[in-house]
């Protein structure tokens, strides 16, 4: 784990040295298509990949996208009925049998089918219409680490080339000077807060929530501590309850357009007790010019912070007990 998150900077470039033609490609294709909604499908980390996107989406151009079930295709045999619409797979390998269901349904359906793939040579890349390699390498750790880092590139840079905005391209092509300078921020000021308690909030707002999903499920897989993953708003509804003295709480804020209401709710977050640490904030992050883009840079710290927490607690990150590197779903 910790050998292929020192990796991601230098995968990100592979992607984008390789790739932006292809998504430049896309964007217009998209562009033109004008779909009225989007679909997403994966699964794991993955799925959280298009969370981000989906917010990215949405913020730039207000078109709906949903995350649906691919079991509705794989288990229910459901016929999806998304004609003249554009699925998007997000997947390290590729070959879950449930995505390959559900995305065969659905250009079956009518849809566009775009995967994010970063095993080429697996059935959702090879039977999409439109592939986008994620050029992370072999990854073995079973805690995804660079593959995610590459899915968010990858959305991120297909969002920007379908809405021609240049400015954020080219801040997707500095990311990977970013990134290797986010390797070297130190978040060892939260190790005891987390090492102490059984349980734990990590949250975020926009494009923050997936970045706060990933984290929750990284706790869960590597540290054997449970996470739980809200939006700063919805912890207002019901979750702020459990919150109480050395209560620990992670946030993804980013000074994004949510920064003002994220710093409303975090602090009554501490007004009930919580401890609470923020990325870019009380644990440092370097920016990349593009708020919408910081939780990229801000995830390698954690994923850092995550592997010497698993030890700290007694656990081998990379031999997570139960788990395997390729779940087959269906």
């Amino acid at each position: 784990m910790a050998q292929e998150t020192r990796e991601a900077p230098e995968a990100v470039a592979r992607l984008l040295a390789l790739e932006l033609g292809t998504i430049r490609a896309l964007g217009k294709r998209l562009a033109a298509l004008a779909p009225p909604v989007v679909v997403t499908s994966a699964r794991g980390s993955s799925d959280h990949a298009s969370v981000f996107m989906k917010y990215l989406l949405e913020i730039a151009t207000g078109i709906p996208v949903s995350s649906m079930g691919p079991s509705i295709a794989s288990v229910y045999g459901t016929r999806p009925r998304v004609g003249g619409s554009v699925l998007v797979s997000i997947s390290q390998s590729g070959r879950s049998p449930d995505l390959v269901a559900f995305q065969a349904a659905c250009r079956d359906a009518g849809a566009l089918t775009v995967a994010l793939v970063n095993v080429t040579d697996s059935p959702v890349a090879r039977e999409a219409d439109v592939l986008v390699p994620l050029h992370a390498g072999p990854e073995k750790s079973v805690a995804a680490t660079k593959s995610f880092v590459c899915s968010l590139v990858a959305g991120a840079a297909v969002v920007a080339a379908w809405t021609g905005d240049e400015a954020r391209l080219t801040a997707l092509q500095r990311l990977p000077e970013v990134l290797e300078r986010a390797l070297a921020a130190d978040w060892s000021a939260a190790e005891a807060a987390f090492a102490a308690a059984p349980s734990c909030y990590v949250l975020g707002r926009g494009p923050g929530f997936a970045l706060a999903q990933e984290a929750a499920l990284k706790f869960k897989e590597v540290t054997g501590r449970h996470a739980e993953a809200f939006s700063l708003a919805e912890v207002m509804h019901g979750p702020l309850r459990l919150v109480q003295t050395a209560f620990p709480v992670l946030a993804f804020a980013p000074a994004d357009a949510a920064a003002e209401e994220n710093q409303r709710a975090l602090a009554r977050l501490a007004e009930a007790g919580a401890t609470l640490f923020t990325a870019g904030g009380s644990l440092p992050c370097p920016g990349t010019g593009d708020a919408m883009l910081d939780p990229i840079a801000m995830v390698l710290p954690f994923y850092v912070f995550a592997e010497k927490l698993a030890w700290r607690l007694g656990f081998d990150p990379d031999r997570p007990a139960h788990l395997r590197k390729v779940t087959e779903t269906r």
